[in-house]
């Protein structure tokens, strides 16, 4: 199973500089899109903040953090949700996590490709925990090696 499950941190403006910061202290790679890379047409003030960035580290940590957009209130304490991820091979698993979670709870992103590619989907449980799912296209294979 190639699953994960993984803390997704809300900030008001400042995910670059706490992933920056959460990198210094466990070392590791940073991914990161904003709002502009994926979605222009959305307002222009949130085109520099961060929609999604992901730091992987060298002891397997992954944590996962975004800017809030104009359009969606910020409320400190109620900033971390739940992520589950995985690629293709895994999505009837994932599929699965999605349509059980989804008993009782509010659907605020149904499952659906993203404009990233992905199928992605966002839930507040009954329990209010936000929870993401996200179901990556499988990875590519490594390339041949060159002729000599």
């Amino acid at each position: 199973m190639t699953s994960t499950l993984n803390p997704y941190i809300s900030f008001s403006d400042t995910a670059r500089e706490a992933l920056d910061f959460y990198q210094s202290v466990f070392g590791g790679d940073i991914v990161r899109s904003t709002f502009g890379d994926m979605n222009p047409n959305e307002d222009p003030a949130d085109a520099d903040k961060i929609m999604h960035s992901q730091l992987t580290t060298p002891s397997g940590f992954t944590l996962m953090a975004s800017d809030t957009p104009a359009t969606m209130q910020y409320t400190p304490g109620n900033n971390i949700s739940v992520s589950l991820s995985g690629f293709a091979p895994d999505s009837a698993e994932l599929t699965g996590f999605w349509h059980a979670l989804t008993e009782g709870a509010t659907i605020t992103a149904p499952l659906n490709v993203a404009p990233w590619g992905d199928t992605f989907g966002m839930l507040i449980d009954r329990f209010g925990i936000n929870w993401l799912v996200n179901i990556s296209a499988a990875p590519a294979a490594p390339a041949a090696p060159a002729a000599a």
